[in-house]
């Protein structure tokens, strides 16, 4: 993680937005950030982790956060923009914002949290946190990355455990934590034993003196098969030519049967051969005539009867026309004073007008006689308020010259210290007990576990070795066992004076008993899983007491490190009392009482400042609402100017004044309901007369129309009778000469439907069928037998046929069930084969399991692991540890994950690194912190890393912190960046790129940089 921008805004003392551009910062390698106690440099990193995590270092998640946000300020901003990812290739943006309830000041809002993803130009917000995006906990950022004030030695004094969890998490070692696996792997692998085990137990009995006996039977099959084949193959070929002669003969018997229903069927063809003549004539020669004379009677009776209606239509359009043309003349009579009643329309349409412009100026008048006092009384307000602000804003700049913000804050601080310092030492006298308390109970826990050690060995270890070495002969004695189970599937083969297949002897006295040697086989693993669970228990108490040992111990290393802060606090504790008391001030009591002095003083400058601000904003809005009131006034002046000059011209255009001075004393109701009347009159008076003239020339229309087709009927009917009668005498002259004597008849046979072509197909068929069947019948007397068929001797051969059938049959269902058998056995024999190997296989893959069980047993191997890990860190701080100690001191690591300091000086023997002055112990974390910096940005495969620490300078005498800087300086050549945070002054003029941060009373923290 790379910063970019941090802005922030009301946390703690930063009252307006500051911007840290941490882009020039990180440009030149080795940065710092200096102020002057108090001033707000420690926010910048509480700003970062509470942008990154949501959560601050000084104030715990419930119920303290709300102190962070400024008491001059409504919310709380941070914007802190990073690189991360692979080389540090993404950019990103982590948001937090919390607001204050307005209704309630000590309340906040739950906070916004978002993260942001630069892609191309924009930012766009993602659902990742900052966990993932940077790849750490919270936890280890703080000890990686930024390390927060009084953080800095916190990775020293992890115990074991948790710093070897940490190194498990950073760096991925769950991925070594195969216990899991490797149990899975065992189980999963017994399992498929016993499976085996089954599958060759369910084979024992197959052999292949068994495959060849059955080959041997299959042969014997074989031979019978062919014989009965032959003989089938003989009856099959003359069962075949019978029923060939039988199928014939049937079909004699079939034709003869249709003949007989053929001949059946003669009267009734040739009685549809003389109809189907006699319809083909009366379609052919007389239906056209018969279907014209049905269309001129048609033709006739139209023609007669449209005759009639027109006649009576002539009469009424005569009349209607008459009608018609009256109506027209006086619509047009009352049309032509249109444009006489549209003038008055227009007038009276003026006369509203008029009205409302006489309304509009009555209420600005009434306006104007409300405004004018408003304004007036707006205007003493103003003069009156004015000198109470000049006045307020004079006292208010005498008391702000008298200081006390100042005294005030340095004696805030002091007075802070006080209290935390007797408070830190109540609560280390306190947690003092409690580790006495708890070192007390370590050691009945370590006595109570010494007593469960059996008398016969010297120590756990010991035990735990004898054990090992019991279950390995219980191993050995269940291998053995299994094996001779293993032969025991053989002897039921042995039989007395064959050789045995395995030793090659012909004598078997003793052969093995399967009962037996089972029961020793589960007596063995009985106590094999007893053994087993002594070891587990034996493990587990070893481990335990090693770990009250080293509880103990470090209980122990606990009280001493709590003896020194106590003693610490009351060094601090001294000094904050000896300097007030230099000051005059004696005690606690004192230092309130002069900070409530101080406090008053400074409230009520606060509250003359308020006084002031309130009052100049109370006259700016005045002089606001009184320039509204003028410009009101005006505008309403200039309307009723206005509205005067429109009255008049209105008034001057009207046509007649005369008919619209009654309608001016009228309510605009009436006018405009009498507007409306007139104007729907004369729009009801232009659409009637078009109406009427449209309906007129449409009614002439259809006069001329009908005249017309009163003449057409009547030609129409004339000559549809003169072509009638010309049609019926052609008609009786063709009936005369084709034979129709009766016409009732004849013309019953137009109405009939009948498909002629349909009825010459069946007489065709007819005729066909009846030569076909001739033919057949002809054929089959003259084939050999067909006439002469004998059923009984075709019953006869038919019999004798499936007999042959059913023993061929029986042969070939045996020859195959013995295919089967012979393919199931060898298919057997190949699969006892199979399984005997894999069986060997498995033993030997269960034996490895089981040795890998136990070397991963209880994440052994990840603690293994973790240790290389920190041996290897321990390797890289000591490349700069034995630098800064001037190769007087290095580190090193043992097999429970306690750090030791190597000691040259006295003859290279070891200590804990708990023993370390303070600023050796500085030391000692810086290089650890760089060194764990150093393998995460190795594990990210980022190019540069950043280092920002807020710690520790203050314990170092001149030559250490010279030693230290240098090294500092150096990380600029390991493309390293690192930040610092302190108030040494001699940091200051060594480090030539830096932000100073500067309190000020009145706008807050500041933030100002050495290159601007």
């Amino acid at each position: 993680m790379i910063p970019i921008k941090l802005t922030l805004q009301g946390l703690y003392s930063y009252k307006e937005p500051q911007t840290i551009d941490f882009s020039q910062l990180t440009a030149a390698g080795l940065f710092g950030i200096f102020g002057a106690v108090g001033s707000g440099k420690s926010s910048i990193l509480e700003a970062v982790l509470l942008a990154l995590y949501g959560s601050t270092e000084r104030l715990s998640d419930k119920g303290e956060k709300n102190s962070m946000i400024n008491l001059q300020s409504d919310f709380l901003l941070i914007n802190f923009e990073f690189t991360a990812g692979n080389n540090h290739s993404y950019s990103y943006l982590a948001r937090y914002a919390v607001k204050r309830n307005p209704k309630n000041f000590d309340d906040i809002r739950p906070a916004e949290h978002t993260f942001y993803k630069r892609q191309g130009e924009e930012m766009v917000p993602i659902a990742e946190r900052a966990e993932s995006i940077i790849g750490m906990k919270k936890e280890h950022f703080k000890q990686t990355v930024i390390i927060p004030q009084g953080k800095f030695r916190e990775f020293i004094d992890l115990t074991p455990r948790p710093r070897a969890d940490m190194m498990k998490e950073l760096f991925g070692l769950e991925r070594f934590d195969l216990s899991g696996k490797t149990g899975t792997l065992l189980k999963r692998e017994k399992e498929e034993g016993i499976k085996l085990q089954t599958k060759l137990e369910a084979l024992e009995h197959l052999s292949p003196e068994m495959l060849k006996d059955k080959l041997n039977e299959k042969s014997h099959i074989g031979e019978e098969l062919k014989k009965q084949r032959e003989s089938f193959d003989l009856s099959s070929r003359e069962l075949q030519q019978m029923e060939g002669i039988k199928e014939k003969h049937q079909e004699l018997k079939a034709q003869t049967q249709s003949w007989e229903i053929l001949e059946k069927q003669i009267p009734d063809i040739e009685k549809k051969k003389t109809e189907l003549k006699a319809f083909l004539q009366a379609r052919t020669h007389l239906w056209p005539v018969w279907e014209k004379i049905q269309e001129e009677e048609m033709n006739l009776e139209e023609a007669s009867v449209g005759f009639t209606d027109c006649s009576r239509f002539k009469l009424s359009y005569e009349q209607e026309i008459k009608n018609l043309e009256r109506e027209e003349a006086d619509l047009k009579e009352k049309a032509e004073k249109r444009s006489e009643r549209e003038a008055k329309i227009r007038d009276l349409k003026k006369v509203l007008e008029i009205q409302a412009i006489r309304e509009d100026l009555k209420a600005a008048q009434d306006k104007l006689n409300v405004l004018k006092p408003q304004l007036e009384n707006s205007l003493q307000q103003e003069k009156t308020l004015k000198e109470q602000w000049t006045e307020s804003d004079q006292e208010a700049e005498k008391t702000e010259k008298n200081g006390g913000s100042e005294l005030l804050a340095i004696y805030r601080n002091d007075a802070r210290d006080w209290m935390t310092f007797e408070e830190q030492g109540l609560e280390i006298r306190q947690e003092m007990k409690e580790m006495e308390l708890h070192l007390q109970q370590y050691a009945t826990q370590i006595e109570t576990m010494t007593k469960k050690l059996p008398q016969k060995y010297g120590d756990f270890d010991e035990w735990v070795e004898a054990q090992k070495a019991a279950i390995q002969t219980l191993e050995a004695e269940k291998e053995r066992l299994i094996e001779k189970k293993a032969l025991q599937h053989h002897a039921h083969v042995l039989n007395e004076g064959e050789p045995c297949p395995l030793c090659g002897s012909s004598e078997h006295p003793s052969p093995l008993n399967p009962d037996q040697s089972q029961e020793l086989l589960e007596n063995v693993k009985g106590e094999l899983s007893k053994a087993a669970t002594v070891l587990d228990q034996s493990q587990q108490m070893a481990r335990d007491l090693m770990l009250l040992r080293t509880q103990k111990e470090n209980e122990n290393q606990k009280i001493q490190n709590k003896t020194e802060a106590l003693k610490r606090v009351k060094d601090q504790l001294n000094q904050v009392q000896q300097k007030l008391g230099e000051q005059g001030i004696p005690d606690l009591q004192a230092l309130q009482a002069m900070q409530q002095k101080l406090e008053d003083e400074v409230q009520k400058q606060k509250d003359l400042q308020i006084k002031s601000r309130t009052l100049r904003k109370k006259l700016d809005q005045l002089r606001t609402q009184i320039d509204s009131y003028q410009e009101e006034f005006q505008a309403v002046q200039q309307h009723v100017l206005g509205l005067n000059s429109t009255l008049k011209a209105k008034q001057e255009e009207i046509t007649n004044p005369d008919f619209t001075q009654a309608y001016l004393q009228k309510t605009r109701e009436v006018i405009r309901l009498t507007i409306e009347k007139v104007q729907e009159d004369i729009l009801e008076t232009a659409n009637l007369l078009d109406s009427k003239q449209k309906v007129l020339n449409d009614t002439i229309s259809k006069a001329a129309t009908n005249l017309a087709n009163l003449e057409n009927f009547k030609t129409k009917k004339e000559k549809a009778t003169e072509k009638l009668q010309n049609l019926n005498d052609t008609f009786e002259m063709l009936r005369q000469e084709w034979g129709f004597e009766d016409k009732e008849k004849l013309v019953q046979l137009f109405s009939r439907k009948v498909d002629t072509d349909q009825v010459d197909q069946e007489i065709r068929e007819y005729e066909k069928n009846c030569s076909v069947v001739k033919s057949r019948i002809s054929v089959l007397e003259n084939t050999p037998g067909v006439k002469d068929f004998d059923p009984e001797k075709f019953d006869e051969i038919t019999t004798r046929h499936l007999a042959e059938k059913e023993a061929l049959e029986k042969i070939q269902n045996q020859l195959t069930l013995l295919n089967q058998v012979i393919v199931e056995t060898r298919d057997k024999l190949e699969e006892k084969d199979r399984l005997s190997q894999s069986f060997k296989k498995l033993e030997i893959r269960l034996s490895y399991l089981r040795e890998l069980e136990q070397l991963f047993k209880g994440s052994g191997f990840v603690k293994y692991v973790s240790r290389i890990y920190l041996r290897e860190l321990c390797n890289t701080a000591n490349l700069r540890f034995s630098k800064l100690t001037k190769n007087s001191l290095s580190l090193e690591i043992d097999d429970n994950n306690t750090f030791w300091v190597v000691d040259y000086l006295n003859g290279g023997k070891k200590r804990l690194l708990k023993t370390l002055s303070g600023g050796q112990t500085f030391q000692a974390s810086l290089c650890l912190a760089l060194a764990l910096a150093e393998k995460v940005k190795s594990l990210n495969q980022a190019d540069q890393s950043f280092f920002f620490l807020d710690e520790g300078f203050g314990a170092l005498d001149r030559n250490s912190l010279r030693v230290v800087f240098e090294t500092l300086k150096a990380l600029r050549h390991e493309n390293r960046i690192v930040g610092i945070i302190s108030h040494v002054e001699e940091l200051q003029q060594e480090i030539e790129v830096y932000a100073n941060i500067e309190l000020d009373p009145d706008r807050g923290s500041q933030v100002r940089y050495s290159f601007s």
